[in-house]
């Protein structure tokens, strides 16, 4: 596929222009420069080469926003919503869209390549990092990463698809060995990878840390330079994932160009001498060294070679991006009044039941969206303090975030809305955020004053070249997080440490601890190296009353990390309340309103980077907060802030349930949009939803003597749940809409089905139109999906308005894997096409024969 977007070069001729300049340069570097052009200078970048005109290759995190090479809030990041939400639209063309702003930060920040997509499977509900993917389904997950790769690349900038490959969990994610069968690594888990390579063309891939099948993946020849390489035709840079690199010889044999981070790296100086010791040829560094300038050519940062973008593409409202990409994701899971209750007859027989003087109306209509003049009760800890974005890698600091409470300020008329905490989801510490005002200052060991910078929070992580100016590694001897605090709530607050070495801490000009934190039990080495949140103190404050705080921390060399890092927090957690008094306001102040609206959300430590989840229940007493208010309320809607799913036992309580995932900067203005009307919410699930954890047909992450076997072969997600006979809370495709669809034709053929649809409700809207493929059953045949995504289109229409819409379907539907053969096998026969609203939504169907 040739390379796209506005302002590109000419083509084929750019592309021969580049590979010339790339051959000249090449054949002027002697062994030491190739070799050290391949590890990286520093965290995020490689070493620049000025004798042939080669600047620094600069890479950056993260999939929802550029952070740059500084972890810092001094240089803010747009933060978009989730994968899981921009998978959640079904839509490519947005995608793409999304990618167009990421490339503009990245150029804004000198970024050359953006670590992301990750396009691994969500094979597991437990899967905790599974916000930072798409999907369960291959197809699916290859459509929305190729849309986001040609985004990012349209504006000359360079991604690395990732985790390459089956890094689907993140129990032991450093050195398990994930055993999977050839027939599900090709139909699952190389599919999506497979078609962003033959469809987007990206200028990278990055390789996981874990094993497949006995080989780490870092020198895996078969899976790089066979399958990747050979088979598809990838011509880009193969970077590792940090610090995953860890033999010179097995990962060059395995076709791994760039070793990251450095300065200290398997290349280098290590991989000079085992050229030179003969144990791998000079020749495969110049293959990798070749493909290393090919992506500098690229972005334009090799003197001669014509950048393949030679103007970027219109600049993009980040702002308004962000708030269209969030409701366009929200998932409507439920728009219903509830059964009624065991009421009392005279209650159940009116129209309308009086309860402590106010009135609530059954209607039977939906409750969204909002009739206007509608008063609303809001609550739930995160409606206040929401959480946008996932942990790890993927964090940014955005110069803004716009919460529930919010947008629903803005969006409703004065005295309309009230807000009750009702439920916090943790009762643990957290780095120091609202109300706190803090900067860190560095010092050498003679007490002389370095550099400092603002925080954002609490948190302070700084690897490699995160540091404030002036600060080194080599010279910082002490931090001293300094600031005030302006608490919301009267009462005893806990302030505590995270991380490893000597703290003091001091609250209000009194020095409440002064001692050290060891080492704990955790086992992800970045976990065990952030240490756990331990509380040092109680303090009793007053709402409104500013304190100084300060916590100095000493870095102790024993527990130096394995790269250049400082990393410790200050974290803090507010006065705690009864639950049940919290509860009771809440309650009271939804019987008090016409709709209730309930925010419910996972935090930091259920589902982000470094390990998997246990369970997949909302934390603290979330679910009792719902029961209470929908009990006091029918017309109660609860909104899910949450990147994967997570069990909802009181979901045919309640009126409505929104999906938000983790929704980004406007997340709290795309959600006044949504409930007030002025938006459709345009989501559908990309992963199923299983109403307990003991439904879900694949649950294994945990490694068993260091293998994690995939034994469920090529049935995860939707293929799983219907072979198991189960059925879940939302099936895949799910999600409702604000206007009603008629399907009226379905016509098709071996490639293409087109579906005419006609929007039969009052209101414009946009229907996700979704094929499936059912085979019919045959003797002596492997075993094979039920039905499978076969194709997909979003479609807009006004009311009363017919579209119709051509929807290729991937050859691959029709095949299976032979692993007899090593290769694919098209599988003729009768097959029934599905056009549908969602997996269990069929609207149309044809048979088609294929010989």
């Amino acid at each position: 596929m040739a390379e796209t977007g506005t302002g590109t070069d000419a083509g084929a001729t750019g592309e021969a222009a580049r590979e010339a300049a790339v051959e000249a340069a090449l054949g002027k570097l002697d062994l030491d420069a190739k070799a050290r052009l391949l590890g990286g200078r520093d965290m995020w970048s490689l070493h620049p080469l000025p004798e042939i005109g080669l600047a620094p290759l600069v890479m950056s995190d993260g999939p929802v926003g550029v952070r740059g090479v500084r972890w810092t809030a001094d240089d803010p990041s747009v933060a978009l919503p989730s994968p899981t939400a921009l998978a959640a639209a079904w839509d490519p063309v947005l995608a793409r869209r999304a990618g167009r702003l990421l490339a503009q930060e990245a150029r804004r920040k000198g970024v050359h390549v953006l670590l992301a997509p990750t396009v691994n499977l969500h094979r597991s509900p437990l899967g905790g990092r599974h916000f930072e993917a798409y999907s369960e389904d291959p197809l699916l997950t290859g459509a929305i990463g190729t849309g986001y790769v040609l985004g990012v690349q349209d504006g000359g900038v360079g991604t690395t698809v990732k985790h390459f490959v089956a890094n689907d969990a993140e129990t032991d994610r450093f050195t398990v060995d994930n055993r999977v069968a050839p027939r599900p690594l090709r139909e699952l888990y190389l599919a999506p990878f497979e078609a962003i390579v033959k469809n987007a063309r990206p200028w990278g891939i990055m390789t996981a840390y874990n094993q497949v099948n006995g080989v780490t993946m870092t020198e895996h020849h078969e899976l790089v330079n066979e399958v990747l390489r050979g088979e598809w035709g990838f011509d880009g840079i193969n970077v590792s994932d940090w610090t995953a690199a860890r033999s010179t010889a097995g990962a060059l044999r395995g076709g791994l160009d760039v070793a990251m981070p450095g300065p200290a790296t398997v290349y280098g100086g290590a991989l000079a001498a085992a050229v030179r010791a003969g144990e791998v040829a000079e020749s495969a560094v110049d293959a990798a060294v070749r493909r290393v300038l090919r992506l500098a050519a690229r972005v334009g940062a090799l003197e001669g070679a014509p950048p393949a973008v030679t103007a970027p593409p219109a600049p993009v409202d980040g702002d308004a991006l962000a708030r269209e990409l969030a409701h366009r994701g929200f998932v409507l899971l439920r728009n219903e009044p509830p059964a009624v209750r065991n009421e009392p007859a005279a209650v159940r027989d009116e129209p309308a039941a009086v309860r402590d003087g106010a009135a609530v109306v059954r209607t039977g209509n939906p409750v969204l969206p909002l009739t206007p003049g509608t008063t609303v009760a809001l609550s739930g800890a995160a409606a206040r303090d929401a959480r946008v974005l996932g942990g790890g890698s993927a964090q940014v600091f955005p110069d803004h975030v716009v919460s529930p409470l919010d947008g629903l300020a803005a969006a409703l008329p004065e005295g309309a809305l009230t807000y009750a905490v009702g439920a916090d989801p943790s009762d643990e510490t957290a780095p120091a955020d609202k109300g706190f005002t803090l900067r860190a200052r560095c010092r050498d060991a003679a007490g002389n004053l370095l550099g400092e910078g603002s925080l954002p929070t609490g948190q302070v992580q700084w690897i490699g070249g995160d540091l404030p100016d002036g600060v080194t590694h080599e010279a910082l001897a002490s931090v001293e997080v300094v600031g005030t605090f302006t608490p919301r709530e009267t009462g005893a607050h806990s302030f505590g440490t995270r991380g490893l070495g000597a703290f003091v801490l001091t609250v209000a000009g009194e020095t409440v601890f002064d001692g050290v934190q060891a080492m704990g039990s955790e086992t992800d080495p970045f976990e065990a190296f952030f240490g756990s949140p331990v509380v040092r103190a109680e303090v009793p404050l007053t709402a409104g009353e500013t304190v100084e705080v300060s916590l100095l921390h000493t870095p102790d060399e024993q527990f130096a990390a394995p790269l250049p890092a400082v990393a410790f927090s200050l974290v803090h957690l507010g006065p705690r309340r009864d639950p049940d008094e919290l509860i009771a306001e809440a309650v009271e102040a939804a019987r008090a309103a016409d709709t209730a609206v309930v925010v419910v959300a996972t935090t930091e430590r259920v589902e982000s980077e470094g390990f998997d989840r246990t369970d997949l229940a909302l934390p603290g007493r979330q679910d009792d907060l719902v029961r209470a208010v929908a009990a006091a309320n029918p017309n109660t809607v609860v909104v899910v802030n949450a990147g994967s799913p997570v069990e909802m036992p009181w979901r045919e309580d309640v009126a409505a349930i929104l999906l938000t995932w983790f929704p980004g900067q406007e997340g709290g203005a795309a959600l006044a949009d949504v409930l007030t009307g002025a938006e459709e919410p345009g989501g559908r699930l990309p992963t199923t939803w299983p109403a307990a954890l003991a439904d879900a047909p694949v649950t294994a992450v945990v490694p068993v003597a260091g293998e994690l076997d995939y034994s469920e072969g090529p049935f995860i997600g939707h293929r799983a749940w219907d072979r198991s006979g189960r059925t879940p809370a939302y099936t895949f495709g799910h999600g409702l809409g604000y206007t009603t669809w008629s399907y009226d034709s379905l016509v098709t053929g071996p490639e293409t089905a087109t579906v005419r649809i006609t929007n039969t409700g009052g209101r414009p809207g946009r229907e996700t139109v979704q094929v499936y493929l059912a085979p019919a059953p045959s003797s002596g045949a492997p075993e094979r999906p039920a039905r499978v995504l076969a194709g997909f289109a979003s479609v807009e229409a006004g009311p009363g308005e017919t579209v119709e819409t051509p929807i290729a379907l991937s050859r691959r539907a029709f095949e299976i894997w032979d692993e007899e053969k090593g290769d694919w096998t098209f599988v003729p026969g009768a097959y029934e096409v599905r056009a549908a609203h969602s997996l269990d939504d069929v609207r149309l169907t044809a048979v088609l024969e294929i010989d």
